[in-house]
């Protein structure tokens, strides 16, 4: 079910991963950040809305060394001028390459939608063959905002010119971690 579920997130523009523990998929996250010119670059930002995958595992004070303009501490100025935003999914769905979160947190929502390049982590345990399967899961009365990200954000106008980034994260990388929750 992963293969569709890379296939059909790729065919969509995401940067797919899959990593075996919690310490390779933090390794990833640190990578892209470098990527982003995060640790090196003045008045280069992110935000990390922190989860049970990775949390265990961070070191807020060796992070916020490497990274200075990283924050935990998520807001929407801060969100609106960072490059990176770091989120964990609850569900992935194979049929469509679709994550998707409890998004009722607007931290969360913030994280995953400001920032150019959207980082978002779930466990491969939690994939799912489709939609259908994913609604009985979701109750109502606790999740008031069901997030689903397919790709990067995209959108069209009348004459079909594809713009990518208009309402969202211009680049999404997904890792999905095979192993227990915080596990090194």
């Amino acid at each position: 079910m992963f293969d569709l579920f890379r296939a059909k997130a790729e065919a969509v523009s995401a940067e797919v991963h899959r990593v075996t523990a919690g310490a390779q998929a933090l390794d990833l996250v640190l990578a892209v950040l470098d990527r982003e010119g995060v640790a090196d670059s003045p008045g280069a930002r992110a935000v990390w809305c922190e989860g049970p995958i990775l949390g265990a595992l961070l070191d807020r004070s060796a992070l916020a060394r490497r990274f200075p303009g990283l924050s935990f501490e998520v807001t929407r100025d801060r969100a609106a001028e960072s490059r990176v935003g770091v989120t964990e999914f609850d569900w992935a769905l194979a049929a469509t390459g679709t994550i998707a979160q409890d998004a009722t947190d607007p931290r969360l929502r913030l994280a995953s939608m400001l920032p150019e390049t959207h980082v978002a982590l779930f466990r491969t345990s939690t994939l799912l063959p489709d939609l259908d399967a994913l609604l009985p899961r979701v109750d109502p009365r606790k999740a008031r905002y069901l997030a689903c990200v397919t790709g990067p954000s995209r959108t069209a106008d009348i004459e079909r010119v594809l713009t990518i980034g208009v309402h969202g994260p211009r680049k999404l990388v997904v890792i999905a971690v095979d192993g227990e929750i915080g596990a090194a």
